[in-house]
């Protein structure tokens, strides 16, 4: 295999017009119906989180695809995870003792949020330890910041990229990972349920992902190729400096990860109370 090249010209001088978006609800919607109508020929690939495309489907009333029956993973990328940080000016060094203050507050707590699983994991630790903080609501993680410092938030759910960044820089200190298993990348951060708080596993993964209608040969041969480039030791650099691990998957174990992404999505949204978009 030649060198690993993000776009342009792959292996067997396949073009690929790349499909790549944030991972905002709205743009993820675009790149996903653009990618369902496509020719299914293994060359228009959409690089996206398929955690939040399974959440588009709960996060909206009328998603314009189907992800389910529509789209095909061809392969995986990435898993990461959300990190709960506090100021590092606090006292608080372990999220057992966050919790103990947070009691004492009562409903004078607060915490930041901007994406939905953000919401989804504050839910999720505030029914595990009966504390009443509010969610506040926020455009980006950076906007929290000198709220966090001041004291006017008390903690704040951060997407890996922004947290590891300003964990780094002195900003953040990190409590834990809203997933069942430690990252690679951050080991020294543990848990939410190592520390007592159960069922919070909301991984988000990377994948390249075809209309679902693409032949299972072509489909297999993509997979391949993004195994051999996430296999290698420049890739996982690259993923560990921000927080992320790769994650190998095998089409089928990819397409499976979605569908059950697509149906804890719906349980998430309900328990959170998220009204749907649109």
């Amino acid at each position: 295999m030649p060198p690993y090249q993000p776009w342009g010209r792959l292996p067997n001088h396949h073009s690929v017009r790349p499909c790549a978006a944030p991972c905002t609800s709205a743009n993820g919607n675009l790149a996903t119906e653009f990618l369902a109508r496509s020719k299914p020929d293994g060359r228009t690939i959409l690089i996206h989180a398929g955690s939040a495309l399974a959440a588009n489907m709960h996060l909206f009333k009328n998603p314009p695809v189907d992800v389910a029956t529509a789209i095909q993973v061809a392969g995986t990328i990435n898993r990461q995870a959300f990190m709960l940080g506090v100021d590092p000016g606090t006292p608080w060094k372990s999220l057992a003792e966050l919790t103990a203050a947070m009691r004492e507050k009562g409903d004078k707590a607060s915490y930041a949020t901007y994406s939905a699983t953000a919401t989804i994991m504050g839910e999720l630790y505030k029914r595990a330890t009966g504390i009443r903080a509010t969610e506040i609501s926020y455009r980006v993680g950076a906007d929290t910041l000198n709220d966090l410092k001041s004291g006017a938030l008390d903690y704040g759910i951060y997407d890996p990229p922004f947290a590891m960044s300003q964990a780094r820089n002195g900003r953040l200190r990190l409590l834990a990972v809203g997933v069942k298993d430690r990252l690679n990348a951050a080991p020294e951060i543990p848990t939410m349920q190592e520390q007592g708080i159960p069922n919070v596993d909301l991984p988000g993964w990377f994948a390249a992902m075809v209309p679902s209608a693409t032949p299972k040969s072509t489909v297999d041969e993509i997979g391949k190729w993004l195994t051999d480039a996430v296999q290698m030791e420049a890739t996982k650099q690259f993923l560990n400096g921000f927080g992320s691990d790769p994650l190998i998957s095998t089409p089928e174990e990819g397409q499976a990860r979605l569908l059950r992404d697509i149906q804890d999505w719906g349980a998430y949204v309900r328990m959170a109370n998220i009204t749907p978009q649109g």
